[in-house]
């Protein structure tokens, strides 16, 4: 029986957030992720469906190509980018997973830390990487997907490895744990609290702020527990806090804070030995677009 318009569709949307989340790893942009995904619906509906023998299969290999061409002109886009760059912020639940293990993992491999350690392999390498170590495809798979040989992904992925393996770590904190210091920062800042600051930083802790020469933040990333809490308490002065609130972003909580009546700054906090260790603070404009939108704004 020859499939249907209809069956077409239901196949791709049941492949929709596989699709997306590839997309998204291999891109770190909410935004360009839908694009690539978008595009991939519009050639599947156009592919005969009697040449595709593995649906799953054609739909990841045509958004991982699609991703490929998007990362060459996003990493010269970076070169020239105003401050230091950041993901965009994908609003994520903390729904029951079938293992604490999964969730774990599911957490990291979208987290800020990881998104941001794979901003050192080129594209081809993030690709196998995330293909092999993420969603678990075989090298065959890989090697279909990204037009090289299997002996080739197998090198790629070597080398990616020994990009990343290094500065790596997997969280040492709780999410609650992260949450509770994530509300002192915050509470602390707010009140003008250096002490209560220095006190829940690690001593070398490091403040990124996204701008994107569009809105006011730092060119460069603050380093240094006195430094971060020096400009931390600057901030709220500066744009004073309509409200706060609290949420889950890539895996991790998140605290949202809202100014002149729209959502101004998103701020995530990594957590080593119970103290803040980086800080990442989104206020460029453009990359708050779709998480407001998935706040219902």
């Amino acid at each position: 029986m020859t499939p249907t318009v209809a069956d077409g569709a239901a196949l791709f949307e049941a492949h929709r957030a596989h699709l997306f989340g590839v997309a998204y790893r291999m891109l770190g942009s909410v935004m360009e992720a839908e694009d690539a995904v978008q595009d991939a619906w519009l050639r599947w509906q156009a592919a005969p469906r009697d040449d595709v023998a593995n649906p799953r299969a054609w739909l990841v290999t045509t958004v991982t190509r699609l991703c490929l061409d998007a990362l060459t002109s996003a990493r010269a886009r970076r070169e020239t980018y105003t401050g230091p760059w950041l993901p965009e912020p994908l609003l994520t639940a903390r729904e029951p997973s079938p293992s604490p293990s999964e969730r774990i993992e599911h957490a990291e491999s979208i987290s800020f830390a990881f998104l941001l350690l794979l901003e050192r392999l080129g594209p081809v390498e993030r690709a196998v990487f995330l293909l092999h170590d993420v969603f678990d495809y075989g090298y065959g798979e890989i090697a279909a997907m990204v037009g090289k040989s299997e002996a080739a992904c197998r090198q790629v992925l070597h080398r990616a490895r020994e990009r990343v393996a290094e500065p790596r770590r997997r969280f040492s904190a709780s999410y609650d744990e992260r949450l509770r210091l994530t509300r002192r920062f915050i509470e602390a800042s707010g009140h003008g609290d250096m002490a209560g600051l220095i006190a829940i930083l690690a001593p070398d802790a490091a403040l990124s702020s996204d701008g994107g020469g569009v809105v006011a933040a730092a060119r460069n990333v603050i380093r240094g527990a006195e430094k971060v809490a020096r400009l931390s308490l600057a901030l709220p002065r500066k744009v004073p806090r309509e409200r706060v609130q609290y949420v889950e972003v890539n895996g991790a909580p998140a605290v949202l804070l809202f100014a002149r009546g729209r959502l101004d700054t998103v701020m995530v906090m990594d957590v080593d030995d119970g103290r803040i260790t980086d800080l990442h603070s989104i206020r460029n404009p453009e990359k708050l677009h779709a998480l407001v939108h998935a706040l219902g704004g």
